[in-house]
């Protein structure tokens, strides 16, 4: 697409969005009376506004059932996880069988890594992307002391080559080729929180398992924003939040992928909970662990009702949307974003701005990481001023997402332009 800069370009891509609907489903925090640019769907997403009624439906079932809510409520709630597979599969790319929502995410992480990391004498190494996340890398450090390792030992970490901000898939290839006869897992983010760099899951998966080693994904800032197809791609496991892209409150409930292959292998080690248990013999309260043959098996723990109605109400909206229509204008949002901020810094006698996410679309979602080079924090802390809601990482980077449901183009228009006036 051919993108100009104006306010009636924008407005002509806005009016002609098959979604441009669903931006009224949710709230946008406002700002002097006006709707904010609010372009931190990648920390936290809004509130859809339908997500009160789902919450007051289960409020209500407790108060006229008590504990006959867990058969009699309108969604029962023994059973309220099993809705979110059919919902989430699309979105993932997984079977239903694969899925399963729980907990929250790095619990998650720590829970399939007790199945998925089972280092041995030969086998003891994980590789995963520097810098990632601070939770991903505490988990990381705690699994290998856990069984014994020092970080330096056992954690093999892939970094951007010196000048540059993200990391070259050769790198990651070329690495897991030199630790072939040690490494056990293969962990990176499917796309990274400071970058916005989307990794090539597929070719790491395939050099995972070509090198002998499990492969998975913290998919964190990935579900909801990228395509995803980890089923056919042959991701071991996976897990994410729901609270950013999937727009289901602060804290929200987590979700994990355990690949079909894995689902009915009761050999695998792993925690076990009571809701893990096989439902046909669940209360009779036999001694002995028998997992379900699915994902389930690796819950422990009967469902939070009341945060999965919040993820129920988000994922309702995304059923309506079309996951698929939702990539193709996240692309389009992205793409807009680039054009403008490349255009402002093409205007500047200096350069003010380098953005450091790609620009290639295949290795990028919704997010543009944005390296300020001359006093960044003063003018983040101008957009916020200016009714601009953003996410500044230190040491002068400043993280924008204009997300899809309920992003515009006239959102990107109001950006770029509020920015040009700051650093013009």
């Amino acid at each position: 697409m051919t993108y100009l800069n104006t306010i009636d370009f924008a407005k002509s891509l806005d009016e002609q969005d098959p979604l441009k609907a669903f931006r009224s489903k949710f709230f946008i925090p406002q700002h002097e009376g006006k709707d904010t640019v609010y372009f931190t769907g990648n920390s936290l997403g809004l509130q859809p506004k339908s997500t009160a009624s789902y919450i007051q439906q289960e409020l209500n079932d407790w108060a006229q059932y008590g504990v006959e809510g867990h058969f009699h409520a309108k969604h029962p709630w023994l059973s309220y996880h099993e809705i979110f597979p059919k919902l989430l599969s699309p979105i993932v790319g997984a079977l239903e069988e694969e899925l399963v929502v729980m907990n929250q995410l790095t619990v998650n992480l720590h829970l399939l890594m007790v199945s998925f990391y089972r280092p041995t004498q030969q086998r003891y190494k994980i590789i995963c992307e520097a810098k990632a996340f601070p939770s991903d890398q505490y988990a990381l450090e705690s699994q290998v002391k856990f069984h014994g390792y020092a970080y330096e030992e056992a954690v093999v970490e892939v970094a951007p080559r010196e000048g540059e901000h993200t990391i070259r898939l050769e790198d990651i290839l070329s690495t897991v080729e030199q630790h072939r006869d040690s490494v056990a897992l293969v962990l990176f983010g499917g796309v990274n929180y400071y970058t916005g760099q989307l990794f090539d899951m597929p070719t790491i998966t395939q050099a995972a398992h070509k090198a002998g080693a499990i492969c998975g994904f913290d998919l964190a800032h990935a579900a909801g924003n990228v395509e995803l197809k980890l089923h056919d791609w042959e991701v071991d496991f996976a897990c994410w939040c729901s609270y950013k892209y999937l727009n289901s409150g602060p804290g929200g409930v987590s979700g994990a992928f355990v690949h079909q292959k894995h689902i009915a292998n009761d050999s695998l080690q792993r925690f076990a909970g009571w809701w893990g248990y096989k439902k046909a013999d669940r209360f009779k309260m036999d001694k002995g662990f028998e997992p379900i043959p699915t994902a389930e098996g690796w819950q422990l723990s009967n469902a939070p009702v009341l945060s999965m109605a919040a993820h129920k109400a988000s994922l309702d909206i995304f059923e309506e949307a079309g996951f698929d229509r939702l990539i193709a204008k996240g692309k389009l949002l992205s793409g807009y974003l680039h054009f403008v901020l490349n255009g402002i810094n093409e205007s500047q006698t200096a350069k003010a701005i380098e953005i450091i996410t790609p620009t290639n679309e295949a290795e990028r979602g919704c997010q543009v990481s944005m390296l300020m080079l001359k006093d960044g924090k003063q003018l983040f802390d101008e957009l916020m001023r200016q009714g601009v809601i953003a996410d500044w990482r230190e040491p002068n980077v400043i993280r924008v997402a204009p997300v899809p449901l309920y992003n515009s183009f006239e959102d990107v228009w109001k950006f770029g332009n509020i920015i040009s006036g700051l650093i013009g």
